[in-house]
């Protein structure tokens, strides 16, 4: 019987499950286009192959965990900046900044390395809704501003947010990036409040 190092069972199984998960999430981030295997992710946690299986019965099982581990917690980030944003228009622009902040501290590589290596239709299945999941509150912004085409203007915001987020990728300027973005959203948003009627904007 393996050594309990928490003062629980449940609190040991927890522990080591946040081990493998940090394992491989370093192990996707620092080599994107490679697929770690469990005994690789076992190595970098401290644990033997045959340890890992107690938890994760393949690499598939490994990274669905890794998904579900990832997103809710972007999304409590999200949430939080929009949170303190007051108005629908600062909430967009809550949402453009809070994603790039997430890209400078290397969580987007992490979606990106799931994204080149997951290999089957489920996980990523799960991760497309994550995904829409993580824009629904730009589009309650949107909606409550009352643009034409809230879902097709999502779209579009979400791909400035992505052309930004390469930015900051590149040479790691945060500030740069997002007040380029923030100027074009920014402007569409004036627009908006512009040509809405008394009361939407």
């Amino acid at each position: 019987m393996p050594r309990i190092d928490a003062p629980t069972v449940a609190e040991h199984r927890a522990a080591r499950e946040r081990a493998l998960l940090d394992a491989a999430r370093r192990l996707l981030t620092a080599e994107p286009g490679s697929l770690p295997t469990l005994a690789e992710v076992g190595d970098l946690a401290g644990l033997s192959r045959s340890s890992v299986y107690q938890y994760y019965r393949s690499r598939d099982d490994l990274l669905r965990a890794l998904v579900r581990d990832s997103f809710p917690r972007w999304q409590e980030r999200l949430d939080a900046g929009l949170a303190a944003a007051e108005g629908p228009a600062a909430r967009v622009l809550a949402f453009v900044r809070g994603n790039l902040e997430l890209v400078a501290d290397g969580e987007h590589a992490l979606a990106r390395a799931l994204s080149l290596v997951a290999p089957g239709e489920d996980l990523a299945r799960e991760s497309r809704a994550f995904h829409e999941q993580l824009l629904l509150p730009l589009l309650d912004a949107l909606t409550e501003l009352g643009v034409p085409d809230p879902g097709t203007t999502a779209e579009l915001v979400n791909a400035v947010v992505h052309a930004a987020s390469r930015r900051v990728e590149q040479d790691g300027d945060l500030e740069r990036a997002y007040a380029a973005a923030a100027s074009l959203v920014g402007a569409y948003l004036d627009d908006v409040a512009r040509t809405a009627g008394p009361g939407e904007s």
